[in-house]
Order: structure tokens, then sequence, then C-alpha cells
């Protein structure tokens, strides 16, 4: 049954924070790529600076639960917080060259130890965050653009984007350490858990397991393409040695990731949307579900079957649509073969998310957002035999499983207080949560701020 939050879970988050926030003043963890706007500006930017920081405060109440196993969302109360920051350094080096860097800092402790839920609840947090805060170097790469003829366009300067004119008709290469969401996958209702969604299954495509470190980070190149209404691009990537570890593995003729997009832009009625068809192949050390069973049919242990140049495939659909000037939709596809270890993002095999965004124009707060979205993610045959049997992911596994698709509810309103700042009340609901049906449900509310510069 869904209720209001008792008062003292929030509050016991935000004190778990308070060793966190301790630290100091910190620099921060990176926002996913904005959309160009095609507003002008007087000139081209040189160089540029941005900062952002988000801290996010969350807790579950106890939930059913007979049995628990060593991946399993822990049954009691539990309140966790997270603190991420970052600063966005870019630079022109010469016409069409720029550089860019992402110094960043993160603290902070997941719920359950950043386990028990395929639709972990707080994008803002990784299985390598401690609660005191890290520096690190998120990212650094180079974006050079050829024009291609055609005209140019704006763009307004945001972290990560020189403000500016750029070729509507152009290539962009863009080479250096990265998240591959930067680039792929994006949508501008649902792909940010510092302003929108947090969850980690509606801020990028669940059923992607896309390259990247235990943070969200690999190095690699893509190439881009855009015309006036469509853009393909298309990119190669290294994987972690180990499933969800930070090292990436330098045997690149074995082990890569590879991913292609194509998206369509159009217009109903005068209101903007997009259309975007992905595919990947991902070459990897990995192991195989079916084979860990055939080996041990009960307790089987996937990490016993790795083979180099295992391979998964998947595919993805992604849309996006303004139905009025302040209301978009939003709706993702994903599926991914289910026999291969999941192995840099989250256990999602097969997933389906639908949701709506809308400004607060109608109520007289124009800067305010509310978002609503519906998630219900699923197990390949392989995959849910293998958690059935007693075996267990980086992510979930209950040590036995009555399997059900995992299924969550987000709601979340934010509420700009000044220009810089933004709290947003968030609660997500669980049903079968890790795929269990023996399990929840499970209520989880959080409170995030944002600032931004």
């Amino acid at each position: 049954m869904i209720g209001h939050p008792p008062k003292h879970n929030l509050w016991a988050g935000l004190r778990a924070l308070r060793g966190v926030l301790g630290a100091g003043i910190l620099l921060a963890v990176p926002a996913p790529a904005q959309e160009h706007s095609s507003s002008p500006s007087k000139k081209d930017d040189r160089w540029s600076v941005h900062a952002q920081a988000t801290v996010v405060a969350q807790t579950h109440g106890p939930f059913r639960s007979p049995y628990l196993g060593l991946n399993s969302l822990q049954s009691r109360r539990e309140s966790r917080g997270s603190l991420t920051t970052t600063l966005f350094l870019g630079l022109k080096l010469k016409r069409g060259t720029e550089l860019y860097a992402n110094p960043e800092v993160a603290g902070g402790k997941g719920l359950s130890g950043v386990l028990g839920l395929a639709d972990f609840p707080n994008g803002e947090i990784t299985r390598v965050s401690t609660p005191t805060p890290k520096p690190y170097l998120g990212r650094v790469f180079i974006r050079q653009t050829w024009g291609l003829g055609g005209g140019s366009e704006f763009v307004e300067a945001g972290p990560n984007q020189l403000g500016g004119s750029q070729p509507v008709s152009r290539l962009t290469l863009t080479l250096g350490k990265i998240s591959v969401t930067d680039l792929f996958d994006t949508n501008t209702y649902s792909h940010d858990p510092r302003t929108q969604f947090l969850n980690w299954a509606l801020m990028d495509n669940g059923a992607w397991d896309y390259p990247a470190d235990a943070r969200g980070y690999t190095w690699g190149l893509a190439l881009e393409l855009t015309q006036h209404r469509w853009s393909f691009r298309v990119g190669s990537f290294m994987e972690p040695v180990r499933a969800n570890q930070m090292a990436l593995d330098g045997h690149l003729r074995r082990n890569h990731g590879e991913v292609a997009e194509l998206e369509l832009r159009h217009a109903v009625s005068g209101r903007a949307g997009k259309v975007k068809f992905l595919a990947y192949v991902n070459h990897a050390n990995m192991g195989s579900y079916r084979l860990a069973l055939s080996k041990r049919p009960v307790n089987p242990d996937i990490t016993q079957t790795r083979r180099p140049d295992t391979v998964k495939y998947g595919l993805g659909l992604n849309l996006e649509q303004a139905l009025t000037s302040d209301v978009g939709a939003f709706l993702r596809l994903g599926w991914n073969d289910g026999k291969t270890e999941t192995w840099a993002f989250t256990e999602i095999d097969r997933t389906a998310h639908l949701g709506l965004q809308a400004q607060g124009r109608a109520w007289r707060r124009p800067q305010d957002v509310v978002g609503l979205a519906a998630v219900r993610s699923g197990l390949a045959p392989d995959h849910r035999d293998y958690l059935a049997a007693g075996g267990y992911g980086f992510l979930v596994g209950d040590g036995r499983l009555n399997p059900g698709s995992e299924r969550l509810l987000e709601a979340y309103y934010a509420f700009k207080v000044v220009r810089t700042f933004t709290l947003t009340p968030n609660y997500q609901f669980f049903i079968n949560p890790a795929y269990n049906r023996d399990r929840g449900q499970v209520s989880v509310w959080a409170l995030r701020l944002h600032w931004e510069m």
C-alpha cells in the first residue's frame, strides 16, 4: 500500500550524509550530454567552465522477506545517501577542435551496498562509492568537427559544450575517456539522474550492457554523421577486465564493445520528436549461464565459465515526443540475448518504460518540473534459471527465486528554489525486487538537492 513517508526516515537519510558533507565544498560527477539549442549566440566561445553538485538522501522501510541471499536488498529499514560533484572544463584548441576535462568527486553509500534491485533507485551512486568523497578524473576527451556544407546553427553553452555556431551538416569525432551514454541513447525527458528520474533503468536503457568501468566511464572513440533530419553514430570502447569492476581490458583485439545508433528527427503538429534505433555487440571475458548450470545444477558459479571474446548482443528503441510546449512523453524498449553474463551496467535482459514530464507553467511555476514513469524489467530464460538455482550476479541474487518481472513506478517534483538550486522529492515503488515474487513490495523515498553553475 502506498503511503506517506515517515519524516524521521528522510531525516535519517540526511544524517547519513553528514560525514560526506563534512569534507567541504567539492567538485562533481558528470551530467549527461545536453541537447543542442537553436537560439543564437553573439560569438563562439573559446573556453567554458561549468559545475554541478548533487546530494541524494534515500530511505526504505521494512518489507516482507521470507529469506535473504548474498545480493538481496535488506528487508530492514535503511537510510543512505550520496554526494557527487563535477567541474566541466572546455577549451577550443583550433577551428573545429575542442578539448574537455571533468575532474570529479563522489562519495556516499547506496542502499544495501548497491545490491538487490536490477532497477537500482539512485543513478548518482556506483558500486565503488565510499562514505568518504574521493577525487578522480571522470572524463577527458577531444571533439573534432568537420563541416560538410549546408549552413550553420547555434548551440547554447553548457556542460561539455562550447557555445557558438556549428555546421548543420557535419562529421564529429569524439576520442578519449567518456561515458558511452553521453553520445548514445540520450533522451530529453529521461536521462539525467541529477534533475530528472533517479532510477538506473530510466536514465538509460537497462537492457543495454554498455561498456564502462564501475563508475560508468571507458576509453574509446565515436564517429557521428549529422544531417538536418537524421544522425548516424558508431563507436568502439574498452570493456572491464571483470564484471562491473574499475580496471579496463587492454586486450583490444579480443575484448571490446561496439554500438551503432540511427536517430530520426521529426515534428508532429509542430511539436518536435525523435526516434532512435540502437544495436550493440560486446566482446569480453564473460561467462555463460547455461554452461554454469550444466557444470553445477545447484548453486552455479558463472565466474567458472568465463572465456575471452565471448559475445553479447542486443537492441534498443528510444522515442521522445513533445505533446505541448510544456509536456513531453518518452518510451524505451530494450532486449539482449540474456545467455551471457551481465558485464558492466545492470542485470536486465528485457525492459520497457514509458513516462511523462511536464513543466509547471500551468500552475505558475514555469521552472518546476514533474515526472511520472513506469518500468517493467525481465530476464531471459538462461539468466532466470541460473538465479533460481542459487546463482549470483554482481547485482542481484537471493539464493533462490520465485520468478516474476521487476516492476517500478517513479514520480518526482523538481522545485526550483532559486536560479541555481533545485530541491526534488522523489518516490519509487517496486514490485518483485530482483525478479522475486517472494519478496517485497518496497517503497523508496528520496530527497535530492541539486546545484549548478
